[in-house]
């Protein structure tokens, strides 16, 4: 079974005012893309606890950040027409258009709720096989392409009958 591409997206925070710092994806041939995105002169939300929950620091980005423009073309260009997955949608989403907007970019892929691939009965196992697999494959930074990663690998599992 192929698997689709799944996108995750550290952000600044939650809630209003927060943005993407951070874009990572796994392709369906299992490659992985990350980059930091630098924030905008007008993005000033910071929650030091979301700081500490992935570990990235406004300071590393205004340092190693890319500009928006520039992640908004990498993703357009290595996702184009694709169906792309993520856990969030809710969030994601409009952290993804925030970043396509301020790229003056239109976004050209679909993102997609990756619930939407998951019957009920996979859907209960869901975070009992994503831990299991953070675990096992020992990737426990919360990281966009980490946890993109984690995500492809469960949905996979799930998708095979793997028990959690």
């Amino acid at each position: 079974m192929q698997l689709p591409p799944i996108l995750d997206i550290e952000a600044s925070g939650l809630g209003r005012g927060s943005y993407p710092i951070e874009v990572g994806f796994v392709a369906a041939d299992g490659g992985l893309f990350c980059g930091l995105v630098l924030p905008e002169p007008d993005w000033q939300h910071w929650d030091p606890a979301a700081e500490a929950l992935h570990g990235i620091s406004r300071e590393l980005l205004l340092r190693h950040g890319r500009p928006a423009a520039w992640i908004a073309e990498q993703l357009n260009e290595r996702l184009a027409g694709q169906t792309v997955y993520c856990d969030g949608w809710g969030q994601d989403y409009p952290w993804l258009a925030r970043l396509f907007d301020a790229a003056g970019r239109r976004q050209g892929f679909k993102l997609d709720d990756l619930r939407r691939l998951l019957s009920e009965a996979e859907a209960q196992r869901w975070r009992g096989v994503t831990d299991a697999v953070r675990r096992r494959e020992q990737l426990t930074r919360h990281r966009a392409s980490s946890d993109a990663r984690v995500l492809q690998l469960a949905l996979g599992e799930i998708k095979n009958g793997v028990a959690a």
